[in-house]
């Protein structure tokens, strides 16, 4: 007989990594347009302690509307288990990879932390055969926001962060320094902004130096010895994978005519000095993408962008895993295994 439960980590309450339940939970039911995976490997990402903490880092009028419990995640790698009737170029056996229903999904509605995810079959890719599961599960939000804010936004939604769409710039020639360079966006857009043809100069601690030279950057600074805002100057872009109310600081380092993309832009007061220096501030919500899911798909079976992992933990230990989160100073992804 097949069982109609799954293993899930859950939440009941909001709170810290202690509310994290590993418990029983109903599968997924298949609707239209969706296939149902069996998870091999779960991506964890910011989004997924905001949902867990209730979003208090966001304003009150933009939190969402949650029900317990919750599931929260929303990227995941597996194998295709079933597919709805309506749904085509999909097969079952297959192995995918995506980031589900975001940022539609915000109130929980991702479901990823679990044996298995329902998802759009819009928002899924195969997976990048040059890869394992793991690092396929750690690439789609990170990388996405990356891409989106870097090569293309690749959607026409409205921007909920500003009255403009986001834009990115030409990177080829350009200097782009990234802050935050170790982490899960920051270590993959030193390897998009090398890629397109930039001179990289990639911001973190010590440790992470030898790493990201590797990935492509041309310079480092450790930030423990040396603010960057002090060093840095005549700047094309930077892209400051942190943000926040600190990102302003960046604006000194600009040319004029060059572009401060702040990947958490809340908090932002410099509108008013960045117009005056000639900057152009601008940052977008990552969407889910099948079909960017499938181009950047090429370049990590080839190895022309690697993922790099952190820390990987069973499922039942999700505790864990933002437990390791929450002591910051990350090195590429954390990734939960249900193998």
């Amino acid at each position: 007989m097949v069982s109609d439960m799954m293993k899930a980590i859950r939440l009941h309450a909001f709170g810290g990594p202690e509310v994290l339940r590993y418990e029983d939970a109903p599968k997924p039911e298949l609707k239209a347009g969706e296939v149902l995976v069996r998870v091999h490997a779960i991506g964890i990402n910011p989004p997924d302690w905001y949902l867990r903490d209730g979003y208090r880092m966001l304003p009150p009028e933009w939190r969402p509307q949650m029900s317990f419990p919750v599931i929260p995640g929303t990227d995941i790698s597996g194998v295709v288990e079933a597919i709805a009737d309506d749904v085509e170029n999909v097969s079952v056996g297959d192995e995918v990879y995506s980031m589900v229903r975001f940022p539609m999904g915000l109130a929980g509605d991702s479901k990823a932390y679990a044996e298995y995810v329902s998802a759009p079959a819009s928002e899924i890719a195969l997976k990048p055969a040059g890869i394992d599961h793991l690092h396929a599960a750690a690439a789609p939000m990170s990388l996405l926001t990356a891409w989106q804010f870097l090569i293309e936004l690749g959607h026409n939604e409205p921007n909920p962060l500003q009255p403009n769409q986001h834009e990115p710039v030409p990177l080829e020639g350009k200097t782009v320094l990234v802050n935050g360079a170790a982490g899960g966006v920051g270590h993959f857009a030193v390897q998009i902004a090398k890629l397109k043809g930039a001179h990289v100069i990639a911001v973190a601690s010590a440790r992470h130096e030898s790493l990201l030279r590797d990935l492509g950057a041309d310079e480092f600074i450790d930030y423990t010895k040396t603010p960057p805002e002090d060093v840095a100057r005549d700047i094309d872009l930077v892209i400051d994978a942190l943000g926040g109310p600190s990102t302003g600081r960046f604006l000194r380092t600009l040319k004029r005519g060059g572009a401060l993309f702040p990947v958490f832009p809340l908090g932002f007061s410099g509108a008013e000095e960045a117009e005056k220096l000639g900057v152009t501030v601008s940052a977008t919500q990552v969407r889910s993408s099948g079909p960017q899911l499938r181009k950047v798909a090429r370049l990590l079976d080839d190895g022309t962008i690697r993922v790099v992992l952190d820390s990987t933990y069973p499922l039942a230990d999700a505790r864990k895993a933002h437990e390791r989160a929450a002591r910051g100073h990350i090195q590429g992804k954390i990734v939960l295994n249900v193998e």
